[in-house]
């Protein structure tokens, strides 16, 4: 199927690549199917874009928490596990939604930590985990310079 994007015009999708967010994103909850895109380069990619396919000027940039330091140890509600299909191992991946803030008049892409994506790769079906509180289980690292 032939889809408009944000950014990358109009391109061709296999209907199998579609991820399914069932509940959708936080404020965005009525655009449900996406799909991951990159630029094409000689290297494994980055960063994707999650371009959504209900609503063409909609898409987010994500990347997997551990290209920026972060480790995740996250605990599936039942109705998580449900709703992403009981993933088997191997088979979930945990990626961040980068955003622009403006805080302090200087500009800066900061990583969403207290939402991250949970998608099946398999089923591909995907949730977005909103976490109240962020407990130690998280690992932070400061990949650029020596402590």
């Amino acid at each position: 199927m032939k889809v408009d994007t944000y950014l990358f015009g109009a391109v061709e999708v296999d209907p199998e690549k579609v991820i399914t967010f069932p509940d959708g994103l936080v404020g965005f909850e009525n655009s449900k199917r996406y799909i991951l895109a990159h630029e094409v380069d000689n290297g494994q990619p980055t960063s994707f874009t999650l371009q959504s396919l209900d609503e063409a000027g909609l898409a987010f940039q994500i990347v997997d928490p551990t290209t920026l330091g972060f480790s995740y140890q996250l605990s599936l509600t039942d109705a998580e596990n449900s709703l992403l299909q009981s993933p088997g191992e191997g088979d979930a991946i945990v990626m961040q939604i980068l955003y622009k803030n403006d805080a302090g008049g200087n500009a800066a892409i900061t990583p969403n930590l207290r939402a991250p994506l949970v998608i099946n790769t398999k089923a591909r079906l995907g949730i977005q985990k909103v976490m109240e509180t962020m407990y130690s289980n998280i690992t932070l690292s400061n990949l650029s310079s020596a402590v």
